[in-house]
């Protein structure tokens, strides 16, 4: 960049005077302010725009940006381009152009409407009623609309008046004395604070704010199927607008309790089912407990220990869509620790006919066990 590139985009000379500057920045403004132009490139235009005016509307930011280029531009802003924010004699300008085609300044009115922060809560559900749905009633705390002044902050009978420093803007300039001359900048009004609007005498229950503490209630419809960690939004149930603006909204964030039998994953329900070796080995019908209900499944004979089975239509209902997962059942044959005498021999017995040669371990004495551990070491 060379130091004509700011008068270049607003199409003046370097000699231009402050009069012309102007006039061909409402002029350029106007041709690319983005509610205007939709063009691909206008809004980025529009702020290349608005950096020349800032710069060169400044009589001691162009005496600098003429003799340093851009880098004396950015040393009168404090270092960063805009970020003493608009000065009074840029910002001006722009106001001009604004309300002229939008009836209204470019910054936000402090008095419109604006909705209330939102909330979050907490309910805990046990594992039956995520998969099947419940109502549950919530009870916490917020900042409700104050029951006596109606959200105004002023005593019944009185009104909030214009703010006096700010005239109803909510910020006022601030003038600091910089080594390259004075820089504006804009700050909260330290009468009003932001609300463009002061409280000669304020609501006796809120205190000016327009606000209270309120205990709160509301019923909430769990949905079939809902899982840890999803959230249901409630609108209007969070805290109270400001200025009139509706209350924000309430999201309520589910934690599911673990089961006892099942585990879950989205849909599909997962049991774990222990069976002997006579039951895998010859086959059995048994009762398998679901979130539905106990329902019969057969083993078949030669089951091998790990096998997994489905049950159709025995999971979580599907959240968001139709019909129901499946529950898939994990069967583990559990070997047994203690045999008496008749198990015994009914497994020798059976060894033997399958040709097998079993030599059950000796049990070893005292100094043996002593010698086999001392030979490990």
């Amino acid at each position: 960049m060379n130091n004509t590139e700011y008068y270049d985009r607003l199409g003046v000379s370097k000699n231009a005077s402050q009069d012309e500057i102007k006039k061909a920045y409402r002029k350029m403004s106007k041709k690319y302010h983005p509610d205007i132009n939709k063009e691909a490139g206008a809004e980025q235009k529009y702020k290349e725009v608005q950096e020349a005016y800032e710069t060169l509307s400044d009589d001691q930011k162009r005496a600098a940006y003429d003799q340093y280029g851009p880098a004396g531009a950015n040393g009168g802003f404090g270092g960063g381009g805009f970020g003493g924010g608009f000065d009074g004699s840029g910002f001006g300008g722009f106001e001009d152009i604004f309300s002229s085609f939008f009836g209204g300044g470019g910054s936000r009115n402090p008095n419109a409407p604006r909705q209330g922060d939102d909330l979050q809560y907490r309910v805990n559900l046990k594992f039956e009623e995520a998969i099947f749905g419940t109502e549950k009633e919530v009870k916490y705390n917020r900042e409700a609309s104050c029951r006596t002044c109606h959200g105004s902050g002023a005593k019944p009978g009185t009104s909030p008046v214009t703010c006096g420093r700010c005239h109803g803007a909510g910020v006022i300039n601030v003038d600091t004395q910089t080594p390259l001359g004075m820089m504006r900048r804009q700050v909260t009004c330290d009468v009003c604070h932001g609300r463009g609007q002061e409280i000669k005498e304020p609501c006796q229950t809120c205190h000016g704010t327009g606000h209270e503490k309120q205990a709160h209630s509301v019923n909430v419809k769990i949905p079939a199927g809902i899982e840890t960690g999803q959230q249901i939004r409630l609108a209007g149930q969070g805290e109270a607008g400001f200025n009139g603006g509706p209350y924000g909204d309430l999201y309520v964030v589910v934690t599911v309790q673990a089961s006892d039998k099942f585990e879950r994953n989205g849909s599909t329900i997962l049991y774990n089912l222990d069976i002997s070796f006579v039951q895998a080995a010859l086959g059995d019908t048994v009762d398998i407990p679901t979130v539905h209900g106990d329902v019969e499944m057969t083993i078949p004979a030669g089951t091998q220990t790990g096998k997994r089975f489905r049950l159709r239509g025995k999971g979580a209902p599907q959240l968001r869509g139709s019909g129901q997962g499946d529950q898939f059942v994990t069967v583990n044959i559990v070997t047994p620790t203690k045999l008496n005498e008749g198990q015994k021999e009914a497994l020798k017995a059976f060894a033997a006919a399958s040709g097998e040669s079993i030599q059950p371990g000796k049990k070893k004495g005292f100094f043996e066990s002593i010698k086999d551990a001392l030979e490990g070491e």
